[in-house]
C-alpha cells in the first residue's frame, strides 16, 4: 500500500474512531509542452504524474464537511449548500469545489475526511487542481451521483477561478481528472478533446524543482492572461489559437511591443505543442526535446514567466550529454522544471544538475523522475487493503 495512503487511514481512525469508508485520490501532474495557451483556447501536453491528493473518508448524516490536513495541522468545517469565501486559505479549495457543484444541482451529502498531498506546493506541478479533483471524488463518492472526468475537471476549474480567483485554464484540472497511466495526453483546450500521446522509448520524464516558490493569484499570472485578451482584441478573433504566424506577422505591428511579445509565445507555442505530440507518435525524442528548449526559451523571453533558479536550473539539465531537452513547466515565477533524459544516464544526469544548479548559489533542489498516472480514482477501504 502506498505509504500516504496508510498515514491518511491511521489518521483517520485517530480523529474518527472508525475506518474510512473510502481512498479517493487526484494526481497532480507535469506539463511536457504548451505553457499559457490554456486559457487561450489552444493545445497542452501534459501528464498525470504519481505524487497526489489522497483523502480518507466516510459519510456524515448531519450534511457538514468536516476535513482535516495533515499537510497544514489543521482541519475545516461547513456546510456544502451555505458556505462562504473567507481570506485565502487552503480550506477555500474545498469549499469552493462545494460551492459549484451545488450551484449545479448536485445533491451533496455531508462527510468526514482526513487529507495529505505529495504533490508540492507551489512548484507548478498542481497541488491545487490535484484537491479539487480531490474533493469532487469524495463528493461522489459519498453523495452517489454518476463521476463524469471531463465534466468535474469543468467545475474544479470554475471553483479555482470564480472562488479562489487564480483564472487558469482547463489543462489542470483536466489532466488530474482524465490521465491515463503510461501516457501523456494532448488536450485541445477550446472543445477538451483529446489524444494520447506516448513517450519515446528509453527516456525518462525528470522533474526538477528549483525550491523557489510563487503565489499564483498574487502573481502575474492574472497580468499575462489579460494582455492574451487585449492581443485577441486586436486580431479580431476568438482567442489567440485563432492566430496564425502570417495573420501575426501582418498584425503584429499594431499591438505594443510587451502585448506583441505575449501575443508571439502563444501562437508558437501552440505550434511547437503540435508538433511535439506527432514527434511522440513517432517516438521522436531528439525532436521532442528540441521543442522543449525552444519553449523555454520563448517563456523566458517572450512570456517572461521564468526566474533565475529556472533558468539556471534549465540550463544545468541543457548542458548534460544525456538531456534530449528542458523547459520551465507550469505558470512560471518559480517552482519546477521537466527534462526529457535517456534512462540509461538518469542517474549521473540528477548528479550533475544537483551540483551545478548548488555551484551557481542556490540551495539543494529536490529532483526525481516522474512516471505517468491514472487520473482521480475512488476505491472503497475494503477494496483498498485487498
Amino acid at each position: 500500500m502506498n505509504t500516504i495512503t496508510d498515514r491518511v487511514i491511521k489518521a483517520f481512525h485517530n480523529h474518527f474512531g472508525a475506518p474510512p469508508a473510502w481512498i479517493v485520490r487526484a494526481p497532480g501532474r507535469v506539463n511536457l509542452i504548451g505553457e499559457h495557451t490554456d486559457y487561450n483556447d489552444g493545445f497542452v501536453l501534459p501528464m498525470a504524474i504519481g505524487r497526489a491528493t489522497w483523502i480518507a473518508l466516510r459519510s456524515r448524516p448531519d450534511g457538514v464537511v468536516h476535513l482535516h490536513s495533515l499537510d497544514h495541522d489543521a482541519s475545516c468545517s461547513f456546510a456544502p449548500g451555505t458556505v462562504e469565501r473567507g481570506p485565502m486559505h487552503w480550506s477555500e479549495y474545498p469549499k469552493g469545489v462545494a460551492h459549484v457543484l451545488s450551484g449545479q444541482g448536485f445533491a451533496l451529502s455531508g462527510w468526514e475526511g482526513v487529507t495529505a498531498c505529495d504533490v508540492p506546493m507551489g512548484a507548478g506541478l498542481s497541488s491545487s487542481a490535484s484537491f479539487e479533483l480531490a474533493v469532487a471524488r469524495a463528493f461522489c463518492a459519498v453523495s452517489g451521483f454518476p463521476w463524469n472526468a471531463q465534466e468535474m475537471a469543468r467545475l474544479c476549474q470554475q471553483a479555482e477561478n470564480q472562488w479562489v480567483g487564480v483564472k487558469c485554464g482547463i489543462m489542470d484540472q483536466m489532466i488530474s481528472a482524465i490521465g491515463e497511466a503510461g501516457k501523456a495526453t494532448l488536450i485541445d483546450c477550446r472543445d477538451n478533446t483529446h489524444r494520447a500521446a506516448p513517450l519515446p522509448r528509453d527516456v525518462t520524464v525528470v522533474i526538477m524543482d528549483t525550491m523557489t516558490r510563487r503565489g499564483l493569484v498574487e502573481s502575474a499570472y492574472n497580468e499575462r492572461r489579460r494582455q492574451c485578451q487585449h492581443a485577441v482584441g486586436v486580431f479580431g478573433v476568438h482567442a489567440l489559437r485563432d492566430v496564425d504566424h502570417q495573420t501575426f506577422n501582418d498584425k503584429a505591428a499594431l499591438l505594443d511591443p510587451v502585448t506583441r511579445r505575449r501575443a508571439r509565445h502563444v501562437i508558437t507555442e501552440n505550434q511547437r505543442t503540435l508538433a511535439a505530440a506527432a514527434a511522440m507518435e513517432r517516438g521522436d525524442a531528439a525532436t521532442l526535446g528540441r521543442l522543449m528548449n525552444e519553449s523555454h526559451d520563448s517563456l523566458r523571453d517572450d512570456f517572461e514567466v521564468t526566474n533565475d533558479a529556472l533558468n539556471t536550473m534549465v540550463e544545468a539539465a541543457r548542458s548534460h550529454p544525456g538531456c534530449w531537452g528542458a523547459r520551465m513547466t507550469g505558470a512560471g515565477f518559480g517552482g519546477c522544471a521537466v527534462a526529457l533524459v535517456a534512462t540509461p544516464d538518469v542517474a549521473s544526469f540528477m548528479d550533475h544538475v544537483t551540483t551545478a544548479y548548488r555551484q551557481a548559489g542556490n540551495q539543494a533542489p529536490n529532483l526525481y523522475a516522474a512516471t505517468a498516472s491514472a487520473g482521480a480514482s475512488a476505491d472503497s477501504h475494503e477494496k483498498s487493503r485487498e
